[in-house]
């Protein structure tokens, strides 16, 4: 899988400019960080912590600052989405900018890791794009922001101005970015994957009649081709970046919600949901002008990803596997051609997890950063410190010599010397 790391580089060269940890999944796609983990004195090394109140929105950074969403009362008392800059170095708050109302009626967003309450925060993730940041929100209206002082540069209501209709609980995707482009899916027929130019905000493509779901899309390279993999109500969908043409489709069940992003291996995705879908690994390949999708293995009510997307490395995968487990799902490492279990370690809930080298840094619902070796032996657990108060959903980030974590009600950053 050497070609895979190679060809998703080739992806990012196609960018004007990336930050350290530019959006969702990372600067490689792929949950897996640009630099090495030194874990020495984790909490001795803590630099600062930081207001997040309520939501799920990971960060991304470039290299002056973080961003995320949350969700805060103005003046009024109005509870509001706002997208926000904290500066890397102090952990101060540079600007905010006021998105839409967050008064959604779902609650639970401070609620304690044993219950499955939402929130009322945003769960979208802001993307960087040279001098701008990209936000999606509950509302899905897509905000094109200066990343120094949180000016609305253009702003796409797709539901006003593209006839999308949102989905239960709203949107929580975050926009994908690529050869100066803006990816989201949301709009109504015809119009369900919107490409926007990330400069001016005018629509380069649009296509599709589909129902989207809470996943992000995945870019990845199959068999030489670019394509954005969006997992859609219908099922794997490969599109073409460059005009938004659908290069494949692949059925997969959907009930309730699909929240996971679909997981790109050389010609294989997985992908899974919750809700008694489980998960599934299919094989997608190139024969002449035409593309053919098949199955691998499919295991039904097994192996769900809930909300939490698991990672590939060396043939396995690594995640937090289980559905409604809160404060119990386990961290496992699965085959990846076959979907055995190789092992399975319980008490993480429904976290997240990125990769540094051969350690994986897993956030536990309950705020624990737990390091872990990489190996399909058995689970080693390197570390563990106690990091963050709050319900933690999101993803922790990692680019030297930073790592950032949030949860609903904190942000917490560590400041490496080595």
């Amino acid at each position: 899988m050497a070609m895979c790391k190679y060809l998703f580089l080739i992806l990012i060269s196609t960018l004007p400019s990336f930050g350290n940890w530019p959006q969702y999944h990372g600067p490689f796609f792929d949950k897996s960080a640009n630099s090495e983990f030194v874990n020495t004195n984790i909490l001795e090394n803590t630099l600062w912590k930081a207001p997040t109140p309520l939501g799920f929105s990971s960060f991304s950074m470039n290299h002056e600052y973080a961003y995320t969403l949350i969700a805060e009362e103005d003046a009024d008392g109005l509870l509001w989405e706002w997208c926000i800059a904290i500066e890397l170095s102090s952990g101060k708050r540079i600007w905010s900018r006021q998105l839409g109302l967050a008064s959604y009626g779902h609650g639970g967003g401070n609620a304690g890791t044993s219950d499955n309450s939402g929130g009322d925060g945003p769960r979208s993730t802001p993307s960087i794009g040279g001098e701008r940041v990209f936000v999606y929100d509950s509302d899905m209206t897509l905000h094109a922001l200066s990343a120094k002082s949180g000016e609305v540069l253009w702003k796409a209501d797709l539901i006003k101005e593209f006839s999308g209709k949102n989905i239960m609980w709203k949107n929580a995707s975050s926009p994908l970015l690529t050869n100066g482009l803006v990816v989201v899916c949301g709009g109504g027929p015809g119009q369900s994957f919107l490409a926007f130019d990330q400069s001016s905000g005018k629509i380069r493509w649009k296509n599709g009649d589909e129902t989207p779901t809470h996943a992000t899309p995945a870019l990845a390279s199959i068999d030489g081709v670019n394509q954005i993999i969006f997992l859609c109500r219908s099922g794997l969908i490969g599109i073409n970046p460059k005009d938004g043409s659908v290069l494949w489709k692949q059925d997969f069940p959907f009930k309730v919600s699909t929240a996971a992003s679909p997981v790109v291996a050389g010609n294989y995705i997985f992908c899974s949901a919750g809700y008694g879908v489980g998960a599934g690994l299919f094989k997608v390949s190139k024969k002449n002008s035409s593309w053919e999708t098949k199955p691998v293995w499919r295991k039904r009510n097994e192996l769900m990803n809930h909300w939490s997307t698991p990672l590939y490395f060396e043939g396995k995968l690594y995640g937090i596997f289980g559905f409604k487990e809160y404060g119990k799902a386990p961290l496992q490492c699965i085959d990846f051609m076959t979907g055995k279990i190789l092992w399975s370690k319980e008490g993480f809930g429904p976290g997240n997890l990125i990769r540094c080298g051969k350690k994986l840094l897993v956030l536990s619902d309950d705020g624990q950063l737990v390091t872990v070796l990489a190996s399909p032996d058995q689970y080693m657990e390197i570390s563990r410190d106690k990091l963050l108060q709050g319900k933690c959903w999101s993803t922790p980030i990692l680019s030297s010599p930073y790592l950032l974590a949030r949860s609903t009600k904190e942000a917490v950053a560590i400041r490496f010397k080595d």
